[in-house]
C-alpha cells in the first residue's frame, strides 16, 4: 500500500488529468459539436472520423471521470495514454514539439501522465483502493488456485 504522501501525489494527478480530459470531451461534444469535431478530425487526416469523434469526445468524460473517483483508474488512464499517443503521431508529430505551433508537447505529457498512473496505479485516495480492500476483507477468492 502507498504512503499518504505518494497517495495525495497520485490524486493531484489523477485530477488534473481527469478534469483535463473531461474538459476536452466536453469540448469536442457540446462547445464544437460533434460534426464539427467529426469535420476537424477529418481535416487532421484522423481515419473513420465519422466514429472517431465521438468516441474519442465520450472516452475522454468516462475515463476522465473515472481517474477523478479513482475506478478502474489503471484502464482509463491506458486508454486515455492510448489516445493521446495517437494524437502525437497521427496529427502533432509533424508540427515540432511546442503546443503554441500545433506540436506533440501537451499530448505527450497527457501520455506519460496516463502511463505513470497504469504503472504506478490510483494510491489508496482512490475508488478502486476501497473496492480492493473490501475484496479482501469479505475473503474474494484469490486469483491463484490454493492447493488443498
Amino acid at each position: 500500500m502507498s504512503s499518504l504522501p505518494a497517495s495525495l501525489g497520485l490524486l493531484v494527478l489523477r485530477v488534473a488529468l481527469g478534469v483535463t480530459f473531461v474538459a476536452h470531451g466536453w469540448q469536442k461534444i457540446v462547445l464544437q459539436g460533434i460534426p464539427a469535431t467529426q469535420e476537424g478530425f477529418a481535416g487532421m487526416g484522423v481515419p473513420l472520423a465519422d466514429v472517431a469523434a465521438p468516441t474519442i469526445a465520450w472516452l475522454e468524460i468516462v475515463a476522465g471521470i473515472a481517474l477523478v473517483v479513482g475506478l478502474a483508474s489503471r484502464v482509463a488512464a491506458g486508454l486515455l495514454a492510448a489516445t493521446s499517443l495517437v494524437a502525437l503521431f497521427l496529427v502533432h508529430a509533424g508540427n515540432g514539439f511546442f503546443s503554441a505551433e500545433g506540436g506533440y508537447e501537451f499530448v505527450l505529457v497527457l501520455a506519460a501522465a496516463g502511463v505513470a498512473l497504469v504503472l504506478t496505479g490510483p494510491g489508496r485516495l482512490a475508488v478502486d483502493a476501497v473496492v480492493v480492500s473490501w475484496r479482501r476483507g469479505r475473503g474474494a477468492p484469490s486469483r491463484i488456485a490454493q492447493p488443498a
